[in-house]
């Protein structure tokens, strides 16, 4: 696709071959320069509004994400918004999990101490809903090895029982379609697939927000922000911005260029792209007589007993991740045809 093609090429230009956008995202050209206008008129003294470059990000996010702005939340991390979902279950709930998802995901659960929570494989979450279960927490893809969950299945079964669903698309949006809608709460990071400085996370919440009380609401969560700096917020917003954190400005002038150029591209354009890279790695990898862990239609590629050679494949301008001793590659919208093939070059060296 040529206006795909034309698009990246003027946004990226990777020095090395690039691997490793599970970890980190590589950042647009637009992105860079907002932002080093915004910081040179801070350091000049003339600061710009980027109060709205928080709304126009939060916009572009919710069209990625398929839900009405107004439920759409904007913060800095998807542990702050799993505490938030874990302060309002009752005492005794069951929280159900993947064994093995990301820290963020899971960790704040644990923490309250007083919480039932159940961690299976992932490919069991959907039998293990139970009527017990309150809710079912899950990565969209899973961070170690790219695993996609079976969304569908556990919204069915958690619908089924009564309970609520919580899904870490951080891994996932930015390549992979997601009606985020169809679920209770989504949190995402955007410094990965979307492509966004850090300090940029979004929460997904249904209309009537859930059962979430906004435990750590500040100024920016008043229904009118620059009329509640001092004393109690009289007022909180009437949608999901009552659980925004104070937003890290700077990084949020970059994050609505980053987002804006993926609905540019199109997220169904950027998954057949990133796919076709993830398989064309994987039958490269046979060739070798070396075998992936599996994980179809994920653009993450691990490779178990292969960690170690982390440090060798940076040292050759290759970079990918080290994840419990498995390679871990992630193929994105700037890789090519011939940095998969660098790669397996460098393997077989």
């Amino acid at each position: 696709m040529e206006t795909f093609d034309a698009l990246v090429r003027a946004e990226f230009a990777p020095k090395n071959t690039y691997l490793n956008t599970a970890s980190t995202g590589l950042l647009p050209a637009r992105t860079v320069e907002a932002m080093r206008t915004a910081v040179e008129s801070a350091a000049a003294g003339q600061p710009t509004d980027m109060f709205a470059d928080v709304e126009a990000a939060r916009a572009s996010f919710a069209r990625l994400a398929a839900v009405p702005v107004d439920r759409v939340a904007a913060g800095a991390s998807v542990a702050v918004y799993t505490g938030l979902i874990a302060a309002s279950l009752p005492a005794g709930a069951e929280v159900l999990t993947a064994e093995g998802d990301f820290s963020s995901v899971v960790n704040p659960f644990h923490m309250r101490g007083d919480l039932r929570v159940r961690a299976v494989p992932l490919e069991r979450v959907a039998e293990s809903v139970g009527p017990g279960t309150a809710l079912v927490a899950v990565s969209a893809a899973q961070s170690a090895d790219g695993r996609v969950a079976d969304l569908a299945a556990v919204r069915a079964a958690a619908r089924e029982h009564g309970a609520r669903m919580y899904v870490d698309a951080s891994q996932a949006m930015g390549w992979l379609p997601l009606d985020s809608g169809a679920y209770d709460y989504v949190a995402a990071v955007a410094f990965k697939w979307l492509l966004c400085p850090r300090g940029v996370a979004f929460l997904v919440v249904p209309e009537d927000f859930g059962g979430l009380t906004p435990f750590f609401a500040g100024w920016v969560a008043g229904e009118e922000p620059w009329n509640s700096c001092y004393g109690p917020v009289a007022e909180l917003a009437h949608s999901a911005r009552r659980f925004d954190e104070s937003p890290a400005l700077f990084s949020y002038t970059g994050a609505r260029h980053s987002l804006e150029l993926l609905e540019e591209l199109g997220v169904q354009h950027v998954r057949a792209h990133d796919l076709a890279l993830a398989d064309r790695f994987r039958a490269g990898l046979r060739e070798l007589g070396v075998a992936p862990l599996p994980a179809p239609d994920s653009p993450i590629v691990s490779v178990p007993g292969l960690g170690a050679r982390r440090d060798e494949l940076s040292r050759s301008g290759v970079e990918v991740s080290d994840r419990a001793g498995s390679l871990r590659a992630a193929f994105h919208l700037y890789n090519t045809p011939a940095d998969v093939d660098r790669l397996l070059d460098v393997l077989a060296g």
